[in-house]
């Protein structure tokens, strides 16, 4: 019923050994070695991204601190600003005050000046102011 090749075995079992042996040499080893060395990419790229990543946290720490230190320089030159323009203000509101001292005080000169004129020209009307008077007073 059943027949046994020998020579069909042998051969086929060759067949399978070559074939065996030639995908081992083109296919699987190639593949083999491709999926290695992505590996190891892949780990080298890690490795790299790990220490990219400590680096930045390294920049990140700089960049706070240049920021702070910018932030207290900025500070402290509005600060410095302020107190110049309080003082700018302070020497415009004193000098306008002295200007305005002078001219009040000027006003109150030409005012003095006046009253004594007037009351100059009052005593010296004095005799026709009481005249008119008397004369007024008579007529009554």
């Amino acid at each position: 019923m059943l027949d046994l090749h020998l020579e069909l075995m042998l051969a086929v079992l060759f067949v399978f050994f070559l074939l065996l042996f030639v995908l081992n040499t083109m296919l699987y080893k190639p593949l083999l070695d491709f999926m290695n060395d992505r590996d190891g990419s892949i780990a080298n790229d890690l490795k790299s991204a790990k220490e990219l990543t400590g680096n930045t946290d390294e920049l990140n720490a700089q960049a706070a601190n240049i920021i702070d230190d910018a932030k207290s320089q900025a500070s402290a030159i509005r600060e410095k600003m302020m107190q110049e323009a309080k003082a700018k203000a302070s020497e415009k509101i004193a000098s306008k005050q002295g200007e305005l001292e002078k001219e009040y005080q000027n006003f109150l000169d030409r005012l003095n000046q006046e009253k004594e004129q007037l009351r100059n020209a009052l005593l010296n009307d004095m005799p026709t102011i009481k005249s008119g008077l008397k004369t007024k007073l008579a007529s009554l």
